[in-house]
């Protein structure tokens, strides 16, 4: 019977080179000139610094245009609180990777609506499909591609 896994994964050495990329985008911009403004990467997250929010704002559009020419799914990356100390403004990215429960059930249930021969359960922070044709199993994918969740799937382990 074929099957497959979905699950959430992202290439954290990627990553990194995308952060490297911004670094560098940052330091030919004109409107950041003079500015405070920095990358840090600490795996898995980037700590974007700045004179201000503005700023924060401007260097996160800089990380997902990176993250995208790097094949990077924007969606994976979560924006935490600005934080702001005296004339500094400070900002995590983090990555999701795995597929949370309630992220997870939805899935399973979105599968189930669709009324496709398929089974799929919840093992891990992954999720498994099964079926006995190999296109149900693609029409799966189509089905997630389509629907719009806020993570990021991959489907790998195929198996006919």
């Amino acid at each position: 019977m074929p099957s497959m896994d979905i699950v959430s994964e992202i290439n954290l050495e990627e990553v990194k080179n995308a952060t490297d990329n911004a670094i560098r985008e940052l330091t030919t911009r004109f409107d950041f000139r003079g500015s405070t403004a920095s990358f840090e990467w600490k795996s898995p997250a980037v700590t974007m610094k700045g004179d201000s929010d503005h700023q924060l704002k401007q260097m996160a559009d800089m990380l997902r245009g990176q993250l995208v020419k790097r094949k990077v799914d924007a969606k994976a990356l979560t924006l935490g609180n600005a934080e702001s100390s005296g004339r500094n403004y400070s900002q995590v990215a983090t990555f999701k990777e795995g597929i949370e429960q309630p992220v997870a059930k939805k899935v399973v249930k979105l599968i189930k609506d669709s009324k496709l021969k398929v089974q799929a359960s919840i093992q891990g922070e992954q999720v498994r499909v099964t079926g006995k044709k190999r296109d149900d199993l693609q029409a799966v994918m189509q089905l997630l591609r389509e629907t719009e969740l806020e993570q990021s799937f991959q489907f790998n382990n195929f198996k006919d």
